[in-house]
This record gives C-alpha cells, structure tokens and sequence, in this order.
C-alpha cells in the first residue's frame, strides 16, 4: 500500500556527538521501504511502522523543509533515511529526495545520504552544488556476491550497481564510502567476503567503510527475520537461537579475527575507517582519524 500523509515536522535532531555519520540533522520524506531488507532494523514495534511494505509519503516535506531550514541558525549537516532508504524505486518517480536536495542546496546546508540505490547518480548535479560546502554518499553494502544481495535485500539494486555508482560520485568528487553493515552472522562473516568488500570499495575509489561486524534484533524485526532465515537459509534460525537468544545486539563469533583483517585490509589500501564529517565552525572538513 501506497498512502499519502502530512507531517508535522521533517527535520529531527540527532544526539551528539554522531561518530557515525557527523549528522546534526536527520530527514525522513518516507516511512517504510521498498527494498525489503530481511534483516532491517526499522521493523522494530519502536519505530511504529505498523506495516514495513506499506510506504508513507510526506506530501508536504518539501513545504516543511523550506521552512525549517530558514529557521536553523546553525548550517550542519543533514542525513537522510533512517527507517527508509531515500531511494527506493517509487523516488525514481516522486523525485521527492532530489526535491529535498534542490531546497538543501538553495539554503547551503551539507548533506550525507546513506543508501542502497545507484538511483543517486540522477542527482550528481545537485550534489556538486551542495559539495561546495560538503556532501557524503555512503553506499550500505553488506556482500561483494550479487546473488546472496537479491535474497538479503530483495528490492534493492545489486551490490554491483552500488559500487559503480560510488565510483562515478567519487570520479566527480564527492566525499563517497561503504557502511559494511550488518554483516549477518552465520551468512556473511567470513574472511572471504570482507576482503571482496574492502577489495571492491578500494577499486572503485572509497575514501572509507563504517563497519559492523554484527547485527540488531528485536521483536518484530527478530521474528521477520527469522522467517526469511527459514524460507532463504534453512537451519540458520536454529544456530542464531542457540548463539543469541534474546540479545539485541549479535555480534559475529569472529568478529575479533575479521576486524584485524579489514583494518589491514583498509590500511593496505589507506581507506580511512570513519567519514571525515563536516566542520561547521570553518565550513571545512575535519579528520575523525
């Protein structure tokens, strides 16, 4: 279901300091998400989105934008699609995101946009204009492996098509990298795998990859996941029970041996393994390593 909704306000503050991604400000135009990743975090009961497939649009997000950015003092950056990814296929028709960015443009703000879609590169033009001040790409990719990509997240576009797209944004100067997460235990944990990923990124021209090293579950999210795992994966929903629990945060039984091969990995190929955020006291960028 496709439903149409107002909101209220658009742009929430982040809790600081954000080491991830250096946000200040965060921007949702949708909730819910087409891509339909089997592990998705935003499928928790907290979140309040009753249905993940249905997807919410903001009609009014641009009119809000307008007006909040023209009250913020403070011109820092904003981040995009924490329960969605801001370019999932119904953007490629909305243009709802590259709206957003024209209006973030106008007002000077920087920008950093996570997500899992090579539909980013119809916006190149508008990210070189925000990138007069600053703009960052992060590319989730969680598998070098196109195939193990379509049952993971089934309504994203291959991993492939994302690390090409890095590639272009790089070659135009944008600020781009990989978030390496979650890696699925039992899935995606092996040495085989990060190495690709840090291969592939380097080859492709990242300036650096955020990992994880693990994953979240919890209650809703939890019990989708493990009915793909059955479906996708069968006896793996065993070995997580049997690993984890009820514990919210799984961390890979390895996670100490493959974090020691990517920083030696990234620092082969000096990939940094923070984003270098947005200084806003010098309109300059600021080295977290």
């Amino acid at each position: 279901m496709i439903k149409e909704i107002r909101a209220k306000v658009l742009l929430s503050h982040v809790k600081q300091p954000d080491t991830w991604f250096g946000i200040k400000y965060n921007m949702n135009l949708y909730r819910g998400c087409q891509h339909q990743c089997i592990y998705c975090d935003s499928r928790s009961e907290c979140y309040q989105i009753e249905n993940f497939a249905d997807i919410l649009i903001k009609v009014n997000a641009i009119e809000l934008l307008r007006q909040e950015l023209a009250r913020k003092r403070v011109k820092d950056t904003i981040g995009t699609g924490s329960m969605n990814d801001p370019y999932m296929p119904l953007e490629k028709e909305l243009n709802l995101t590259g709206r957003a960015l024209q209006v973030i443009a106008q007002f000077g703000f920087p920008v950093h946009i996570v997500t899992k879609s090579d539909l980013v590169l119809r916006d190149l033009g508008t990210l070189r204009q925000i990138n007069r001040r600053y703009a960052a790409v992060s590319f989730t990719i969680t598998t070098a492996d196109d195939e193990l990509g379509k049952k993971l997240e089934p309504g994203a576009p291959p991993p492939s098509k994302r690390f090409e797209a890095l590639r272009v944004l790089t070659e135009h100067g944008i600020h781009t990298g990989v978030t390496m997460m979650p890696i699925l235990p039992f899935i995606e944990d092996d040495e085989e795998n990060i190495t690709r990923i840090v291969e592939k990124a380097h080859e492709h021209g990242a300036a650096y990859i955020i990992p994880w090293f693990g994953m979240s579950l919890r209650d809703r999210q939890r019990a989708y996941y493990y009915e793909q795992l059955e479906r996708l994966f069968p006896g793996v929903r065993q070995k997580y029970e049997r690993a984890f629990g009820d514990q919210y945060h799984c961390v890979t039984n390895n996670a100490g041996r493959l974090a020691e091969l990517f920083d030696s990995l990234c620092s082969r190929y000096g990939i940094a393994t923070r984003v270098e955020p947005y200084a806003p006291e010098s309109g300059a960028q600021l080295s977290m390593f």
